[in-house]
C-alpha cells in the first residue's frame, strides 16, 4: 500500500498571534511560514509522488503551492475531511483566554471526551481523517501501484491524530504527539498495519524514496512489504 507524506503547513498568522484559528477564513502563512513552504520542494526533491491532497483552508493550499510550482505534472485534490477542527466557538479566540476554560484540561487530558461547543468533537475530528487516509491509500494504490508515495498537507490536530491511529493508540494519549508547523510525517500503509517512518521532521527525506529490491528479496519482510512481517528488532540499520 502506499507511503503517506503528511505535511503541517507552514507557520500561520495564527501561530504567531497565539490565536486558535480553527477554520477562521483569511488565516495565511506568516513570512517564516513562506519560507518553511519554499524549501518543501528541495526537501522532497528525492521522493516520486503520485498525487497532491490538500485541506481547503488558505495556509495549506499555501504551503503546497511551491511543490506545486516545481512539478506542474502533480495533481492537487482538495480534501474537505483533512480539514481543520472545527472548534466552534473556540475559534479564532486567544490560546492565553482559552486556558482558563474547563474544557481545556479535557482537551489536553481526555480528548476522546471532548467536543467544541458549536462545532465538532475530537472523535469526530479523528474518524473523518482516517476515513479520508483509508479511502486515498485505496484510491493511489489503485491508480499508482502499491509503491505509490503521495502528499496530504493538513493541520496539527489532524496530524497528531492519524498518527496516534497508525500507533494503533488511543485518542486520548494524541497529545503526546507534536509536529512543527510545515514538519514531514511519514506513514507506510501495508496490508496488515502502517508503520510510522518519520514524525515532525523537519529535515532531508531523500530515505523515504523507495529502495531498489534486489533478487531474491523477501519484500514481506519489511515495513515496505505486505506487512506479514515485524519490522526488525532494534529498528534495524537497514530500515527506514
Amino acid at each position: 500500500m502506499p507511503t503517506l507524506i503528511l505535511v503541517r503547513h507552514g507557520r500561520s498568522t495564527a501561530n504567531t498571534a497565539g490565536v486558535l484559528a480553527g477554520r477562521t477564513p483569511g488565516v495565511s502563512l506568516d513570512e517564516r511560514g513562506a519560507e518553511q513552504a519554499a524549501a518543501l520542494p528541495g526537501r522532497m526533491s528525492a521522493l516520486t509522488l503520485a498525487a497532491a491532497v490538500c485541506s481547503p483552508l488558505q495556509r495549506c493550499r499555501q504551503t503546497l503551492q511551491p511543490l506545486l510550482d516545481a512539478r506542474p505534472g502533480l495533481p492537487l485534490h482538495t480534501e474537505e475531511r483533512i480539514s481543520e477542527c472545527d472548534y466552534g466557538d473556540w475559534s479564532g479566540r486567544k490560546l492565553a483566554e482559552l486556558s482558563d476554560e474547563p474544557l481545556m484540561t479535557v482537551v489536553q487530558q481526555h480528548p476522546s471526551a471532548a467536543a467544541f461547543p458549536g462545532g465538532e468533537s475530537m472523535r469526530a475530528m479523528q474518524a473523518r481523517a482516517v476515513d479520508a487516509v483509508r479511502d486515498w491509500n485505496a484510491r493511489i494504490e489503485a491508480e499508482h501501484g502499491d509503491d505509490a508515495t503521495y502528499v496530504m498537507c493538513s493541520h496539527g490536530d489532524i496530524i497528531k491524530a492519524l498518527v496516534a491511529d497508525a500507533l494503533g493508540m488511543h485518542l486520548d494519549l494524541f497529545q503526546r504527539i507534536h509536529a512543527d508547523p510545515c514538519s514531514v510525517t511519514a506513514i507506510r500503509y501495508t496490508r496488515l498495519r502502517p508503520f510510522l517512518l518519520r514524525l515532525g521532521d523537519t529535515g532531508d527525506l531523500a530515505p523515504l524514496a523507495p529502495r531498489e529490491r534486489t533478487a531474491g528479496a523477501d519484500a514481506s519482510a519489511s515495513p515496505g512489504g505486505d506487512g506479514s512481517a515485524d519490522a526488525a528488532v532494534g529498528g534495524g540499520a537497514g530500515a527506514p
